[in-house]
């Protein structure tokens, strides 16, 4: 019996996660996909399926990718909770949080809005966006 495609089949939400905390550190540390790449003995392409959760990151990658991008492997999996509970991995609203910072506007955004100091100024940036998302909490 031939097995059948599922061509609607989304990631699964750690991997999603898992790689989107890859693309954080790269990112943060500066790191091209290329050079992350080289340090383990990948092709760019891979990390790039790793970042997009379109290929699952075996443990002993990540273990490479830890030390590469010198941070602990607790670190990928940080902000998904208690796996002992019942609740799902990664909810609605933090799926659509990853794939806003999976675009180039959001990882810019993540980056710069940290380096602002003043707390007034990023709160007004923050009503900002709410205003103009049509959310005024």
């Amino acid at each position: 019996m031939p097995k059948e495609i599922d061509i609607d089949r989304q990631p699964n939400p750690v991997d999603r996660h898992v790689g989107l905390r890859i693309r954080l550190r790269r990112k943060e540390l500066g790191v091209s996909q290329e050079k992350l790449a080289d340090s383990i003995g990948l092709t760019f392409q891979q990390v790039q399926k790793y970042e997009r959760a379109a290929n699952r990151v075996s443990a002993s990658k990540l273990w490479e990718m830890a030390r590469a991008l010198k941070t602990s492997i607790a670190y990928f999996y940080e902000g998904l909770g208690d796996p002992a509970t019942a609740d799902p991995p990664v909810a609605e609203e933090r799926r659509t949080v990853h794939e806003f910072l999976m675009t180039a506007e959001g990882m810019e955004l993540a980056t710069a809005f940290p380096k602002i100091r003043q707390p007034r100024v990023r709160r007004k940036i923050l009503d900002l966006a709410r205003a103009l998302a049509g959310d005024d909490e």
